[in-house]
């Protein structure tokens, strides 16, 4: 029998994708975490990921954590844009997952935007948020 200490541990370490994402059904915030902070975690999991709670602290970190993820595609983060519009416009501040997905040269600068626009959003996070949306402008390569 496995403790949640094992499941950690196989969550931070494993590599095999079936494994990982059998980890994702697992109820402890902790793992979801350490899964979300896994290179080799698959889309699919970190998809599953995106609709997982806790607390507030935990499912902030969580989001960010996915936002960050190298493998997260272009539907992990529109779900993790979702869940964070979702928490802006209930009055939670997950600045953190905002500004992670504003560096996410896969998402429309446009989209991001938005999320300055609900209740939870503060006149820093906008600034903040303005601030790496026009340092992606000036990162992107042009086209030819």
């Amino acid at each position: 029998m496995r403790t949640p200490t094992d499941y950690l541990a196989l969550a931070r370490a494993e590599e095999d994708s079936d494994a990982l994402q059998n980890l994702a059904r697992c109820p402890d915030p902790f793992v979801w975490q350490a899964l979300a902070s896994n290179p080799h975690t698959p889309p699919a999991a970190l998809q599953e990921l995106t609709t997982a709670r806790d607390s507030v602290w935990n499912d902030n970190r969580l989001l960010r954590l996915l936002a960050e993820h190298p493998g997260a595609d272009l539907r992990v983060l529109r779900a993790v844009l979702d869940a964070v519009a979702t928490k802006l416009a209930e009055g939670e501040r997950p600045y953190a997952a905002v500004l992670a997905l504003a560096d996410r040269l896969e998402l429309e600068a446009d989209e991001l935007r938005k999320l300055g626009t609900f209740q939870g959003a503060s006149a820093r996070l906008r600034h903040l948020l303005d601030l790496r949306l026009s340092a992606r402008i000036r990162q992107t390569p042009p086209t030819a």
